[in-house]
């Protein structure tokens, strides 16, 4: 009968060093392991235990399934076969133990013997060999295909790198070897259900004993030593993250994406040094994985800037297992170029397979700088007048519905009389040249559908949504306390607005302030209203279009669908750009960028963004749902000499012209 005899061939001696083996490398592992714990416990607390199932359920999904890592195809696939083909040789391995070490010795019983022996080593034959395809692929990768978002790494991370490909090769390679070595001696009745080992016999055969069974040895104290030196290593290197993300996973932030935690105020706001961080942000810098889905996403990087997110999170995670931390954190570790450089897009978070949260620590650097008054001159120039009149723009808060005064119908002064949706417009919308014409048109869209709708003239205030991206905190909360005030004091059912910044803010990060009536951003009203039959269109546009997702109304709020079928609805054909819903290139407006100067680019993300829109074969149109993004786009078509190809107009300019 088929039966797992764990240490054929193998001397008592080699048994007990086994054995030895297993036991140190039990206490390097968690020696390793602990020298991670420790330092995460250098941050700051914060609590991260809230909804267990969701965290665990994260975990599973994840960690486990790993759904964000094979979106990317070719990596996803080279990836879940090592994963999967190790998990299931590592599963092997614990029956074997058991069923030798356990059973064997204590109840004089084996349960891998007959059928399920046959089938146990079938199915680790098979399995096994994607470990070997998954293998192949990154090699090919690494050598042949070459892609950019792996290149520029330091050269200690590139070693690292190779030694975890080859001792996985070396060990999985070996562990084939000695089982074809026992076959090629043994030759059971059953060696063909053991395809590959079987296969690898066939080529030893010819040597005979004692050749074989010495080489079996030999090959069996290699195999053994090169796996218990990779455990013992696993938290040495790169495939640490095998612990620290599933760990970040589970401890991620289970809020809204568009709500920022409020400063954390210790030597001052912000991150004055590495141990300002929370411990779970130090744990986020642990456990990127070096893959650079980040980077290939990032607007600033593409643009020519200095920012890498993924270098910046190696940096910090270098930094904090430096022994004595003698480098200046700003200026050394880090510069200012770098944490200025961020459009707050929220791409890095969204695509990072370990769910790290690049943005929020940009941010707490942010607040230390703002605080240090290390600061571009045209963002502090804003931020003066938006302390002082409350948009950016150093306009009177008086002219702020001056875009109104030409309408047909005055607009209701939500502050004096009750309405049923209260229009919060938002700065670029009340005071940019470029967005004005779509708000009016939005109003005219409102006065057709016969919407009681208010605004609330003068009294309104920036919502603060990029203040509190730069890093002003302070004046984020006195926008925030002026704001909340005149809402409060208004009788209205729903809060709408065009602006998807705007939007972002007052549904994620007002507390209340919106007073529990729902805040929905223009599209998502339209789109009810259109469902509902309430609005018909009086013709149907021919328009050949693509849309751009606003980065605070898709990745932030995933509002995809519902532009698209206004969109749709009023008879356009939209074609949509390569990079398009939760992989959407930003404008570059974001985190504040758009009051900065633009210094050190090669190439706007605007002017990226309008070059691809206009590659798409007969498309006539970028269509936007952002007043921001009319500015940025508008501008780029100008500066790349598109005027005759593209056209940029907010989708409720669609809607306008259909009504």
């Amino acid at each position: 009968m088929p039966i797992r005899e764990t240490f054929w061939n193998i001397p008592h001696w080699a048994e007990i060093a086994q054995y030895v083996a297993a036991g140190l490398t039990i206490i390097v592992f968690l020696f390793g392991v602990w020298r991670h714990v420790r330092r995460w416990r250098l941050g700051q607390k914060v609590k991260r235990t809230d909804r267990l199932f969701t965290r665990l359920w994260s975990v599973v999904v994840h960690a486990v399934a790993q759904v964000r890592v094979v979106r990317d195809p070719f990596p996803g696939i080279m990836h879940l076969a090592i994963f999967w083909g190790m998990v299931a040789l590592l599963f092997g391995t614990a029956l074997a133990t058991i069923d030798w070490d356990v059973t064997h010795l204590f109840f004089d019983f084996q349960f891998l013997k007959g059928g399920l022996y046959v089938a146990y080593e079938l199915v680790l034959d098979i399995l096994g060999l994607l470990v070997i395809v998954g293998l192949g692929m990154a090699i090919y990768r690494r050598t042949i295909l070459r892609p950019p978002r792996l290149a520029h790494l330091e050269r200690r991370y590139t070693w690292d790198d190779i030694y975890v490909l080859v001792m996985l090769s070396l060990v999985t390679i070996t562990g084939y070897l000695v089982e074809g070595l026992r076959i090629a001696v043994v030759q059971p009745e059953w060696a063909a259900w053991s395809p590959v080992g079987n296969l690898i016999a066939g080529a030893f055969v010819a040597a005979g004993d004692p050749t074989n069974a010495t080489l079996h040895l030999v090959l069996w104290i290699l195999h053994g030593g090169l796996a218990f030196t990779f455990v013992a290593s696993l938290p040495y290197t790169k495939l640490s993250h095998l612990f620290t993300v599933p760990l970040n996973i589970f401890f991620r932030s289970l809020e809204p994406a568009g709500a920022l935690a409020p400063a954390w105020y210790g030597s001052g706001p912000g991150i004055k040094s590495i141990k300002d961080f929370t411990w779970k942000q130090l744990l986020d810098f642990d456990a990127c994985i070096r893959c650079g889905r980040c980077q290939e996403f990032c607007p600033a990087h593409a643009s020519g800037l200095s920012l890498s997110p993924r270098d910046l999170l190696l940096q910090l995670n270098s930094y904090l297992w430096e022994r004595e931390n003698g480098r200046q954190f700003y200026g050394e570790v880090v510069t200012a170029e770098e944490i200025w450089s961020c459009t707050s897009c929220y791409a890095c978070s969204s695509q990072c397979p370990a769910f790290i949260e690049h943005v929020t620590a940009i941010v707490d650097m942010r607040r230390h700088l703002v605080d240090e008054g290390e600061i571009d001159p045209l963002l502090q120039e804003a931020l003066n007048n938006l302390g002082r009149y409350g948009n950016s723009f150093g306009q009177s808060e008086r002219l702020r519905a001056r875009w109104s005064q030409n309408l047909p119908e005055k607009i209701k002064d939500a502050r004096r009389e009750p309405v049923e949706y209260l229009w919060f417009v938002g700065d670029y919308a009340s005071y940019n040249a470029s967005a004005v014409p779509a708000t009016q048109m939005a109003a005219e869209v409102f006065n057709r559908m016969g919407l009681d709708y208010g605004i609330l003239y003068e009294a309104e205030r920036n919502a603060g949504n990029d203040i509190r991206r730069v890093g002003e905190e302070g004046l984020f909360e006195m926008l925030v306390e002026k704001n909340s005030a005149v809402l409060k004091k208004c009788a209205y059912r729903s809060l709408i607005t065009t602006d998807p910044h705007t939007y972002n803010t007052l549904k994620n990060e007002y507390n209340g302030a919106s007073n529990g009536h729902p805040v929905l951003h223009i599209s998502e009203l339209l789109d009810t209203l259109i469902a509902s039959g309430k609005v018909k269109f009086n013709h149907k546009l021919d328009y050949k279009v693509t849309y751009h997702d606003p980065c605070y109304l898709g990745r932030y709020n995933a509002i995809y669908d519902q532009p698209r079928r206004v969109i749709a609805a009023t008879g356009c054909q939209l074609v949509e750009m390569p990079r398009h819903g939760d992989q959407a290139f930003c404008c570059g407006a974001g985190g504040g960028r758009i009051w900065m100067e633009e210094t050190g680019v090669k190439e706007r993300p605007s002017e990226i963004r309008v070059r691809e829109a206009a590659q798409l074969e007969g498309v006539q149109m970028l269509v936007v749902a952002c007043p921001k993004d009319i500015s940025m786009f508008k501008d780029a078509i100008k500066t790349c000499g598109l005027e005759d190809r593209l056209v940029v107009k907010d989708f409720v300019e669609l809607v306008h012209e259909a009504l």
